[in-house]
């Protein structure tokens, strides 16, 4: 099953566009977790457990496993063995590099871990990214304009008459030859959202920076107006909304009732538009 096939028939079964992102720090982890042998496994599992039918995904940042080496590894193991078959597991691994560095990479989240997209820097160009999109039933998701104050760095500078960042989306959908590229667009970032759907109304974006970042949900969901190929990823807004000597069933309800208000607001939104 191709990428954005699974993508729609997720967000339609569990009415949800929301994408939790498990990026477990181990000194924001509940006590209750300490316990145990991988603290971020247990972690995970609980609040995979306990979301996984109002979410269509979840976003796992390589940087809090890489970190913790071996356990976690495990960790990411353990964790991907636990998401439902039908539900879309993204790295968020923003890797970038040469040809057989970047083939290596695909191997090891594509074929090794199965997840279903990967998060890429566009930046060292196209060969950078063909090893991923070569595998044609996986999905990457392109740095567009990230929601981090250093956007303005690069992706806002001027060429000729365009913003570096639409070069880079113009370059990018001449290799989407197999539909199984999209795009990152931080969530303060309105307005070139909705410019962007009005031009590929059918390219999935992957948005970020709802909830702990503090951005405007209202603003966002009117920016897409109807259209249905996104997520919004929200992580340490969920993940971390019980208190840090919560015991578990005060984890499952803080992180439940968390992933619930935010997917009925976005729900609700959706509607009045």
């Amino acid at each position: 099953m191709n990428y954005t096939y699974k993508l729609k028939n997720i967000v339609s079964k569990n009415k949800s566009n929301l994408v939790i992102g498990l990026d477990p720090d181990l000194k924001k982890l509940p006590d209750m977790f300490l316990k145990y042998k991988n603290p971020v496994a247990v972690f995970n599992r609980l609040i995979i457990e306990n979301t996984k039918d109002i979410v269509a995904g979840y976003k796992l940042n390589s940087a809090f496993y890489e970190c913790l080496l071996e356990e976690g590894i495990v960790a990411i193991w353990h964790t991907l063995n636990l998401i439902p078959e039908d539900t879309i597991k993204i790295c968020d691994a923003k890797r970038g590099d040469i040809d057989n560095s970047a083939e290596m990479y695909a191997r090891t989240f594509f074929d090794d871990y199965n997840f279903d997209s990967v998060t890429l820097s566009p930046y060292m160009g196209e060969d950078s990214v063909a090893p991923f999109i070569r595998r044609k039933n996986k999905f990457v998701y392109i740095l567009a304009l990230t929601s981090n104050k250093g956007h303005n760095d690069f992706q806002k500078l001027k060429v000729g008459e365009k913003y570096l960042y639409e070069e880079v989306i113009d370059k990018s959908m001449k290799w989407n030859k197999d539909n199984n590229v999209g795009f990152v667009f931080g969530a303060n970032h309105t307005q070139e959202i909705q410019e962007f759907i009005a031009a590929n109304p059918e390219v999935p974006l992957l948005i970020p920076g709802i909830g702990a970042q503090a951005n405007d949900l209202e603003n966002l969901m009117k920016s897409l107006g109807r259209n249905e190929n996104f997520v919004i990823n929200s992580g340490r807004s969920i993940i971390y909304s019980p208190e840090k000597d919560c015991n578990e069933n005060e984890f499952i309800e803080a992180v439940r009732t968390g992933a619930m208000k935010l997917n009925e607001e976005i729900n609700d939104f959706k509607n009045y538009n």
